[in-house]
This record gives C-alpha cells, sequence and structure tokens, in this order.
C-alpha cells in the first residue's frame, strides 16, 4: 500500500513550555484587557485578538522557542531553506471562554499554520481537521470501523505546551469549550519566501 497525497498534522510539545505559557498568558490577558472587543473572524463568543507585535519581548521569546519544531515540518516536507526563507507572516491569540467555539476555516495566503496552547483543560475544545480531498467526502462507504484511511474528520486534544501545525489549507474547527476555564491558544500563519 502507498500513502500517496496524505496530509500531515505535526503535534508535539515544547520543551520547558511552563515559562513560555506563563509569560504568553501575561502577554495575552494584557492585550485583551486593552482591546477588549478584538476582532470577529472564525470565532463566536470568543475573543480574538489583533495580530501580535513580534518586536515585544514575549512574541520573540515564544518563537524562538517553537523554531525547532517549525524546522522539523519544513525538513519533513522537504522544502528547501537555501532558495527560501520561512516567515511568520502573522501572530494572534484566542481566548475561549465556556460554550465558545470557532467555525470552519483555513488559512489563505500561507503554507503551514498553528495552534499552540497556552491554556488547555479537559473538555476545553479539541481542534478538528477535515479531509481536504472532496471525492470522499462526497461518496463514503460504511466502515466497520474509523481508523486513518476511512475517516473523513480526526481531532486532536490539546494539552497545554502543545504546538499543532498543519497545512494552511487544511479546514479546522474548535469544538465548544464544555469547561468553566479559559482555552488560550496562539495561532500563527508560516509562508515560504524565495531568497533574492
Amino acid at each position: 500500500m502507498h500513502l500517496f497525497f496524505s496530509t500531515p498534522i505535526w503535534a508535539s510539545k515544547i520543551p520547558d513550555y511552563e515559562k513560555i505559557n506563563e509569560e504568553m498568558l501575561s502577554y495575552i490577558i494584557n492585550l485583551r484587557k486593552n482591546d477588549p472587543d478584538g476582532v470577529s473572524k472564525s470565532n463566536f463568543k470568543g475573543w480574538h485578538s489583533k495580530d501580535f507585535y513580534t518586536k515585544d519581548e514575549q512574541p520573540k521569546n515564544f518563537i524562538e522557542a517553537i523554531k525547532n519544531n517549525i524546522n522539523i515540518a519544513i525538513n519533513d516536507m522537504g522544502w528547501d531553506l537555501n532558495k527560501q526563507s520561512a516567515k511568520i507572516k502573522s501572530l494572534w491569540a484566542i481566548i475561549n471562554e465556556k460554550d465558545a467555539w470557532n467555525q470552519k476555516h483555513h488559512h489563505s495566503n500561507s503554507d503551514l499554520s498553528a495552534a499552540y496552547y497556552v491554556s488547555a483543560h479537559e473538555k476545553c475544545g479539541d481542534i478538528v481537521f477535515y479531509d481536504p480531498r472532496p471525492a470522499p467526502v462526497h461518496n463514503h462507504p460504511i466502515s466497520k470501523s474509523a481508523n486513518n484511511l476511512n475517516a473523513t474528520v480526526n481531532s486532536i486534544k490539546p494539552e497545554p505546551g502543545m504546538l499543532v501545525l498543519f497545512p494552511s489549507y487544511l479546514e479546522h474547527s474548535v469544538n465548544p469549550n464544555l469547561s468553566n476555564k479559559k482555552r488560550i491558544v496562539i495561532s500563527f500563519n508560516i509562508s515560504l519566501e524565495k531568497n533574492n
């Protein structure tokens, strides 16, 4: 069996994530305090920040902490970093309190997208991914049980310090937060830009 046209999703923990999470939690709470309305994108009942100012110390430390994990994904894809550079184009936070969720969407004009969990708890809302191929979605034979070959929807349960990377074209959503604690995620997009 050959697995042609597979869609990769990378999920890994950041080393020493507790320090980064503490720093970013304070940064994000302060952003929300200064901009309680935020912006409206895929979020329902949740708060979505404007893009971070990446020259601030906390986002710079965060980007430094996740670089190795990003490089693993780029290496797995076989993308040539001698001829192009990976750039984080936008970086923002979402706070989902109880019953908040995010509708199905994708991130256009970028190559990789990510969700990093600053705060995640039991029943806070899995990130859900949808099969990007139209044919299996429109014609779906009955299976004995779901597996990686026949499922058209898969999800990942968030954990503090977990970074989830995926192709930007991949549609995803976030289930409602059924807990009484905040689900706080940092999302960002990466573009590969040709060197001059």
